[in-house]
């Protein structure tokens, strides 16, 4: 045992946060699979394979909700109640869980500790971490608290199908899922129940967008709002950067979707529906493909435009620093911004009066290329091993690694390595690419001061 704690110490001394907060994320993993073999989190007499087991540990801590099971058929209701405490973990994230219960018993944060945080929340600076950890918890439970409650009560008032005890159970479980862009299916209907509750689904499409727009959006947001209610709106808050890229992105996204899902649907799935439905339909779909996974039909019914555009929204993700994965909004949006940039000619990115950083701009190239190559590679590999249309194995290589959820039907029937595959892209979706890269970074590596002479090359 002394061995093993003194193997411990020593790689948490070599190791750099990412890599460790990497290996923390594998370890929970490792936990929550040993947790998920527990019978008594299971109906009576159901098995799940071992590969399965670890399959949905690992959808779990990702927050994905893709699984080789119906889960309906598998967990009962402590089982249930135990997906919904690993979302938070998965959602929020280790080291957030961690600093809050280390605060509330009043233990001492150390530095290594905060250096976890600044990279488990993408946070540029070390100070302020820890105050941004339980302003993000407070706030994000509270949340989860207020409409679990509101849809408990909307639904024992409105439905005569839910007597009280049923109400809250599926209140809260809705809150928790859409606040953290889980998306498990555990009643086997998703929100199919709800399909024109219009009022239900504008709450819904509120709590993914809040769940996946960043945790410092969100604190920046309750400063002002606290701010110009102190003042009586006349005091001015600057928000930072990053703050105003994700919003912006965010709505651009958001927006965007659902006007490319309603042109591509109008004729076709939508045709029968009245305007608002259609209206109602496209935005959900386009907030919960960017990595909810909720779903309101049978997604077979879709056009195949349709259905690759909701790839492409579960491969741009969520914001940085929130509840879901994918690319992110802001890589993504830097990106197009610098595209532009170039081709108008000019040197510097610019957007709200700053110029953003040239390393920056590397990393968003970087990381949008490296995915899509990652995402290429785990298409041709499904193709060779999986017996489904292309169109599905896109869509399911785009679902896993946005940290979505969404299926055609094809995940139970996966092959080992199509189960394999889906697992690595659900991980790496869940850490993030930039980070996956850094893994293999040793604290001894460094960049040198010298530089080579530049030479031009022809390019295009």
């Amino acid at each position: 045992m002394s061995t093993f704690m003194t193997f411990i110490a020593r790689t948490r001394k070599k190791a750099t946060p990412i890599q460790l907060l990497v290996l923390a994320y594998f370890g929970l993993i490792v936990v929550t699979f040993f947790l998920l073999c527990l019978p008594i989190f299971r109906y009576p007499g159901v098995k799940i394979s071992l590969l399965d087991t670890f399959f949905m540990a690992v959808s779990t801590i990702s927050v994905t909700g893709l699984t080789t099971v119906p889960l309906h058929e598998i967990y009962n209701n402590y089982g249930v109640i135990l997906l919904e405490f690993l979302f938070q973990i998965g959602g929020f994230g280790v080291t957030m869980l961690a600093t809050v219960g280390m605060v509330i018993t009043g233990r001492k944060i150390s530095l290594q500790h905060r250096q976890l945080i600044q990279v488990d929340m993408n946070q540029p600076r070390l100070s302020g971490t820890v105050r941004l950890v339980y302003s993000v918890f407070g706030l994000m439970m509270a949340l989860q608290f207020i409409f679990g409650i509101v849809f408990s009560v909307y639904l024992y008032i409105t439905d005569s199908l839910y007597d009280l005890k049923s109400a809250i159970f599926e209140g809260f479980y809705i809150s928790i899922s859409a606040v953290t862009n889980a998306g498990f299916d555990v009643t086997g209907k998703s929100l199919m129940p709800f399909r024109h509750d219009y009022f239900f689904l504008l709450l819904v499409i509120l709590l993914i967008l809040v769940g996946g727009i960043g945790f410092p959006v969100l604190i920046e947001f309750r400063e002002w709002l606290l701010l110009k209610i102190k003042t009586r709106g006349k005091g001015k808050y600057r928000f930072s950067l990053f703050s105003k890229l994700a919003f912006f992105f965010a709505i651009i996204f958001f927006i965007l979707g659902a006007v490319l899902i309603f042109l591509s649907e109008m004729n076709h799935s939508f045709t029968n529906m009245p305007w608002g439905e259609k209206v109602i339909t496209s935005l959900f779909y386009s907030a919960t493909t960017r990595n909810a996974g909720l779903q309101l039909d049978s997604l077979t019914g879709f056009r195949t435009t349709t259905l690759l555009l909701f790839s492409i929204l579960m491969f741009i993700g969520a914001s940085p620093s929130s509840v879901g994965g994918g690319v992110r909004t802001t890589t993504i949006g830097i990106l197009m911004l610098y595209m532009v940039s170039f081709i108008r000619g000019r040197r510097n990115v610019n957007i709200f009066g700053r110029r953003i950083n040239q390393d920056d701009i590397q990393k968003a190239v970087v990381v949008v290329n490296l995915s899509i190559m990652l995402c290429a590679v785990a298409i041709l590999i499904l193709s060779l091993t999986e017996k489904a249309s292309l169109v599905s194995l896109v869509f399911e290589v785009a679902s896993a690694f946005g940290t979505t959820g969404l299926s055609l039907g094809i995940t139970s029937s996966l092959s080992l390595v199509g189960k394999i595959v889906i697992i690595v892209l659900m991980f790496i979706g869940r850490v993030g690419m930039l980070y996956m890269l850094m893994l293999f970074v040793s604290k001894k590596e460094q960049d040198f001061n010298y530089k080579y002479p530049t030479e031009k090359v022809i390019i295009g």
